[in-house]
């Protein structure tokens, strides 16, 4: 009985021991991912934005509530990716024009890394689109370094540079900054008085110019964005190149019942990967060297002689 037991012990405690860096190298990268079943509701706000009404036909000035709803396809997640849906909606509080610009996207990307996957009908504003860098969020263990994220309004990525460290709500974070140059994203007709253009009567041929700048507070460890400020830039042209009125200027910022969230669900995700890298593996270590020397000592004890 004393030998079985000795056994015992001694093999559970190797289990253990072997169990242990398997977890922290292995089973938590498997185990830690983006969910397939994300739902979210962010907020941001922008004060003082400048966008052309189409209800007024002129641009107007105002502050504007944008609601951004993000829900995962279950069924489409499969393997290492997931595939999110995401509306946007902008409503201007100041002139009380509800759902002055209605958006959708679709995107498909490794629920991992998070870098883009190209498959299950990803598209912008129902229009296919080829996705590239990094979908929603930055990969886990983020590096001081420049990454290519996507920018929907572009439908292209650009680098977003590592500039500091930073903290919010007493989280640390990294702060990277993404600039895209001005890009022509649709071509459209306008009234040509409306535009300002005399001598000329009905519509014209214009084109929207987008640029910008965002900049995201990302936590390094989980990859996930805790803040984002948006810098949009949008003028319509005519076809001589020439500026002709606004389209959609504005600085949209996350409001802080959206930051106070996104910490909070950071750095939940972060004491998980800690639990699964760091603390479990060093219980499950200490627990089997503990096991193995009981055991051992145990089969060193001598049956005491019966006389």
């Amino acid at each position: 009985m004393g030998r079985i037991s000795t056994l015992v012990l001694i093999g559970f405690g190797a289990f253990f021991i072997a169990l242990a860096p398997l977890l922290k190298f292995w089973a938590a990268g498997q185990i830690i991912s983006a969910p397939a079943n994300q739902f979210g509701i962010s907020r941001l706000e922008a004060k003082g934005a400048q966008y052309f009404s189409m209800q007024d036909l002129k641009v107007l000035t105002g502050d504007l509530d944008i609601i951004v709803t993000t829900r995962g396809d279950v069924k489409e997640a499969q393997d290492d990716h997931v595939v999110w849906d995401e509306a946007t909606v902008v409503n201007d509080v100041t002139n009380s024009r509800p759902q002055i610009d209605i958006s959708e996207r679709r995107s498909a990307f490794n629920k991992y890394t998070g870098l883009a996957v190209n498959c299950c009908s990803n598209n912008v504003e129902k229009a296919p689109v080829t996705l590239e860098g990094q979908i929603y969020k930055f990969p886990f263990d983020v590096e001081k370094k420049t990454y290519k994220v996507f920018n929907s309004t572009a439908q292209k990525a650009y680098d977003a540079v590592f500039v500091r460290e930073d903290n919010v709500n007493g989280l640390p974070v990294y702060v990277f900054e993404q600039t895209v140059p001005p890009v022509k994203t649709e071509t459209r007709t306008a009234p040509a008085n409306v535009l300002g253009i005399t001598g000329e009567t009905g519509d014209v041929q214009v084109d929207r110019w987008y640029d910008g700048k965002t900049t995201y507070w990302i936590e390094p460890v989980t990859g996930s964005p805790v803040r984002q400020e948006q810098q949009r830039h949008e003028v319509l042209k005519t076809q001589d190149g020439v500026e002709r009125t606004a389209a959609f200027i504005a600085t949209a910022k996350m409001t802080d019942a959206t930051v106070n969230d996104l910490v909070k669900n950071a750095q939940s995700g972060k004491n998980t990967i800690n639990l699964l890298r760091n603390v479990i593996p060093l219980v499950l270590l200490v627990v089997g060297v503990v096991l193995v020397v009981a055991g051992a000592l145990l089969g060193r004890r001598r049956p005491e002689r019966i006389e």
